[in-house]
């Protein structure tokens, strides 16, 4: 099967939709999804994700389920810095990195800094999710690969977040998340997919041929926006530190 990872377009958080430009990026993103042969679509309930899936569901004459796991992930870690709560997925370089289980699967999740809030049942909540809908569509979570229930060319597409792409990317591929959220960016509109391969009958293990593709904004002669980048130099005032 075929799982398409597609993480909003360009978001007016203000208001949880997208701004002009990210209404633009969401009609390009259409006319790419539009062409697959798509089995079933899922979204967050944020209204930057579902304002992003719109276009596409209408060309393909389909609705997608909302599930409450899709949204942007909430897991949370006491700030030993500044005091009171802040994202998981968002620490300084020089914070996380001293840290040397958190670039480990097996270890992230019990270093103190992450079990001091709600992380832990958070990320649970997104794995147990994930692992739900990918058996219904054939394929069972065993610990570290997948039992195939059904084998199929299905193509799935999951319209989310970043924070929580990286959760699902970590526990499908038995990466730690931190490697995922501060190692890699997917900006708006940008489109992961991981395709099974099934070498041994009845196993498969999910790869990725794809990560945070914004081609479709390219082809439309749409730059890909800044949001969810960082300064690329320090000294550089105009970019968010």
């Amino acid at each position: 099967m075929r799982l398409i990872i597609v993480r909003h377009a360009e978001p007016d958080y203000s208001i949880d939709s997208l701004t002009q430009k990210g209404f633009r990026e969401a009609e390009l993103l259409s006319e790419r999804l539009s062409k697959l042969n798509v089995k079933a679509c899922y979204c967050s309930p944020l209204g930057r994700a579902q304002d992003t899936s719109k276009p596409t569901l209408k060309k393909l004459g389909m609705t997608a389920l909302t599930l409450d796991w899709l949204r942007e992930f909430e897991g949370k870690i006491i700030d030993e810095e500044k005091g009171g709560l802040r994202h998981a997925w968002d620490l300084k370089p020089h914070y996380w990195t001293a840290y040397n289980e958190l670039f480990h699967h097996d270890e992230w999740l019990n270093n103190p800094i992450m079990q001091s809030d709600n992380t832990p049942e958070e990320y649970k909540k997104v794995c147990d999710g994930i692992d739900e809908l990918l058996e219904k569509h054939g394929y069972k979570f065993n610990g570290k690969y997948y039992d195939v229930l059904n084998e199929n060319r299905d193509t799935v597409i999951l319209f989310c977040h970043f924070a929580v792409e990286a959760v699902i990317l970590s526990h499908i591929l038995n990466i730690s998340p931190l490697c995922i959220w501060h190692g890699f960016v997917a900006l708006p509109s940008s489109v992961t997919t991981l395709v099974t391969e099934e070498r041994e009958q009845g196993k498969a293990y999910f790869r990725c041929n794809g990560f945070g593709d914004v081609s479709h904004l390219y082809a439309g002669g749409e730059e890909p926006s800044f949001m969810a980048r960082f300064c690329e130099n320090y000294s550089n005032t105009e970019e968010r530190h």
